[in-house]
């Protein structure tokens, strides 16, 4: 500590929390009894708050300064000069009030304590008032999640419909390589849809860029369900993945500004749930109509989600961000309640911006030492993210089943393992403010590890059986029957003796996708990055996403053409083992912590809230 800060130190009140015996509690309590049957209602309530209860408080002076004590009501705060305007007994309503505007008094170089611990505080209120705050939360992410449902949809659309293409009745007849740019074209105009989103979500705010994604989607499903050629099943697929684009770079983004950290875990995960049900009723309704039906089917969902936007608010950091510092706080109140309290998170927001704008922002910002950390680990989990080979999986699902020979109906299967994608992201859910991010991750890459082995030995295995079946067909034309019939029915029992593995391997592989490497890239990316470089760098890391997933998607049918589905998918697991360690390595904890704590510890800047925490009351001292 400096001088300076050891002087101003000495010259206030160290206001901090500590248990006094009863005795000493009453010999040192400057009290101001009122009789206000009021004032005795608000201390009952107050004794109910968990960490009030049992509990004195005192303040230690610096010499030749007078000490004064108080009870949990702090009816004993005597209104002393540095302390003008405080009430001596506190309501409800303004308890949490009136201890910022104590500690903003005793620390006036510090700004307010209470508002940089506003994460531990709010976990300590009162059930009800948490509830309050909570139901406009949920509404908000509910409402953006539906984009996300018209992402799944538009991702899970190629698996049914190429099937379908494939039908005799077909209107319209496609070959491997159009099959492959209806599947690949979505992903290469989403990477489009990124790049320009970096702009647009600073400039016109991220509420008007996932409205805007409403109409266009619309009209790009229309194209494609009413084709008559192959190029107008083109242009609707390019609309589509110009919007898929757009608002996975915002819906994060969203959400992460809105949602406070208690509970941004579990609402964070919503677009990846709603995500995983536009999936599964893809794959329901393909299962029942044609391809052009499948597309007119989802031109109902950007509809909905465009109706419920207009009814949430635009994020108070953007506000913010526009010195609407009236709009930020009507935001900050609808999404938090009426009635609740928001000076202390609206302070804290407008602290951290006047901070992050301070110095001139570019490109190059983003390798700069405090950013670059956070900057390159978004992107490394989003790489891991596409090369786990999730996308080959739920665009060809269909496909790869065909290629299995299982016998089990590849429809079926499809469906099967759409609703257990679906089933365990509420598991992720439940599980992600318990056990972190990092350990879901761990889990997440070893079970995927495990389910691309399976599914590399049970190709193998069906590859090796074909081949001795082909060699031993050769030799019963050259050399009449003999031995190798018996090699032929021993192949074929034990091809289908496995028959049940792909569909195992499938479900586990999506279990553990869901639970870590699925959301959690998303998350991370909304949560870590600076607000500084928030805009253009969720920008790259989502243009980072899209590029893989159009290498990926459209190398996929030609990379198991040339060497075999087996060994792609040992490349998988092969890939997903550097992921393990790259994960257990590199990738930081956030559970729990405000955006501005994750920027601060990633950044290494210098925290405001290193200071002793009261183990009652989780107040930073």
């Amino acid at each position: 500590m400096s001088p300076i800060e050891q002087e101003k130190d000495g010259a206030h009140v160290a206001f901090q929390l500590k248990e006094m015996p009863e005795g000493a509690a009453e010999d040192g309590i400057a009290s101001c009894p009122s009789g206000d049957p009021a004032e005795t209602e608000d201390d009952e309530e107050r004794d109910k708050l968990p960490f009030l209860n049992h509990t004195r408080y005192s303040t230690v002076s610096a010499p030749g300064l007078t000490t004064i004590t108080s009870k949990s009501s702090f009816a004993g705060l005597v209104s002393k000069a540095s302390f003008s305007g405080l009430s001596s007994r506190p309501s409800m309503v303004s308890l949490r009030s009136t201890i910022s505007r104590v500690n903003s008094e005793l620390y006036p170089e510090r700004d307010s304590i209470v508002a940089q611990s506003i994460g531990h505080s709010l976990a300590e209120l009162p059930n009800l008032a948490r509830k309050m705050y909570i139901i406009t939360q949920v509404l908000a992410a509910v409402s953006v999640s539906i984009g996300s449902m018209a992402v799944g949809f538009s991702a899970a659309y190629t698996s049914p419909a190429l099937a379908s293409l494939d039908a005799p009745n077909s209107t319209l007849t496609v070959n491997e390589d159009q099959k492959s740019w209806i599947g690949s074209l979505m992903p290469l105009s989403a990477l489009t849809g990124s790049f320009i989103g970096g702009y647009l979500i600073d400039a016109i705010g991220r509420k008007m860029v996932i409205l805007l994604c409403g109409p266009p989607f619309i009209l790009a499903w229309i194209l494609i369900g009413s084709a008559m050629n192959i190029w107008m099943i083109y242009v609707g697929r390019a609309i589509g993945g110009l919007c898929v684009g757009l608002l996975t770079l915002t819906l994060p983004v969203y959400l992460s500004e809105t949602i406070q950290p208690e509970i941004r875990g579990v609402l964070g995960l919503l677009p990846t749930t709603i995500g995983n049900l536009g999936i599964l009723v893809c794959f329901l309704v393909g299962s029942y109509v044609n391809w052009w039906w499948l597309a007119l089917v989802g031109a109902i969902i950007p509809l909905v989600f465009t109706t419920l936007m207009c009814f949430v608010p635009e994020t108070p950091r953007w506000y913010i961000s526009r010195d609407r510092v009236e709009d930020a706080q009507a935001s900050l109140e609808w999404l938090r309640g009426s009635a609740a309290d928001v000076d202390f998170e609206l302070d804290a927001i407008q602290r951290n911006f006047e901070i992050a704008k301070q110095e001139s922002s570019s490109l190059k910002d983003l390798f700069r030492r405090q950013y670059a950390k956070p900057f390159l680990l978004a992107m490394g989990l989003m790489l891991f993210q596409q090369l786990s080979g999730i996308n080959a999986v739920i665009f060809y699902t269909v496909s790869i089943f065909k290629m299995s020979g299982s016998t089990i109906n590849n429809y079926l299967s499809t469906i099967i393992v759409g609703v257990v994608n679906l089933l365990s992201t509420f598991l992720a859910n439940v599980l992600i403010d318990r056990l972190g991010r990092k350990i879901l991750l761990y889990v997440s890459s070893v079970l995927i590890v495990l389910s691309l082995v399976a599914l590399g030995t049970f190709f193998y295995i069906k590859e090796t059986a074909e081949n001795a079946m082909s060699v031993a067909g050769t030799m019963n034309l050259t050399a009449g029957a003999g031995n190798s019939t018996d090699d032929v029915t021993g192949w074929k029992e034990t091809v289908d003796s496995l028959s049940w593995l792909p569909l195992v391997s499938f479900m586990v592989y999506v279990v553990a996708f869901s639970l870590g490497w699925g959301p959690i890239p998303w998350l991370f990316m909304g949560e870590a990055l600076p607000v500084k470089i928030r805009g253009p760098a969720a920008s790259i890391v989502t243009a980072l996403n899209w590029s893989c997933t159009f290498v990926i998607t459209k190398t996929f049918p030609g990379m198991v053409e040339l060497i075999g589905p087996s060994y792609v998918f040992y490349i998988f697991t092969g890939i997903m083992t550097l992921a393990t360690l790259f994960a257990f390595f590199l990738v930081p904890e956030t559970r729990g912590k405000t955006l501005e704590e994750i920027e601060e510890e990633l950044s290494g800047r210098s925290s405001l809230r290193n200071r002793k925490i009261s183990t009652v009351s989780g107040l930073h001292m």
